[in-house]
């Protein structure tokens, strides 16, 4: 089944690209934070993912080869809906999900549980998910723990966002000086 799309799907777009973080190559922040999150949450597959308006795009991975899939099969995209977590106990007794190829087949996909990568504006860009192959439940402080972790990306894309800005900043003054020198010349 098809994920709805957020009712501010043309802003939440605008804010995606605002961060250029798409095709982006790997970066050890978040490569760090998904490995956390595999780690502590005791799961073989942890993903940073975006969804754009066709594709959800993985920025990170641990235990998964995927770069990026159709956004229509994508369990992130249904993530992006709400502004909480969104746990998939057992996704065989999920009905968007029981007949999803990723059930059915490698990975076989079981459990799953996203948290949305939500910006400071409210935008969710994407999730960070932890997927395992056999059903399970995640303990209260485990929830808190993959929220705050999502927030952590958030931070590391504020933090990108802010030093492209910085550089840019820096840049125009450098010009800036440069044409006010070559004019008093």
């Amino acid at each position: 089944m098809a994920a709805p799309v957020p009712a501010n799907e043309l802003e939440r777009l605008a804010a995606l690209e605002r961060y250029e973080i798409l095709d982006s190559g790997p970066e050890a922040s978040f490569d760090r934070i998904t490995a956390i999150a595999a780690r502590v949450l005791g799961v073989p597959i942890a993903l940073i993912t975006l969804i754009d308006a066709e594709r959800q795009w993985i920025k990170s991975r641990v235990g998964s080869t995927l770069a990026e899939t159709p956004r229509s099969t994508a369990f992130c995209a249904h993530a992006i809906v709400p502004d909480e977590l969104m746990v998939v106990p057992d996704a065989r007794d999920d009905r968007r999900f029981a007949d999803h190829a990723w059930v059915l087949s490698e990975p076989y996909v079981r459990f799953y549980a996203g948290a949305p990568l939500q910006t400071p504006d409210g935008y969710n860009l994407g999730a960070l998910c932890v997927i395992d192959e056999r059903p399970r439940q995640l303990t209260p402080e485990q929830r808190a723990t993959l929220r705050d972790l999502a927030a952590l990306v958030v931070d590391e894309l504020e933090l990108r966002f802010a030093l492209r800005a910085n550089s840019m900043s820096k840049l125009a003054l450098n010009v800036a000086q440069l044409q006010l020198r070559d004019h008093v010349r």
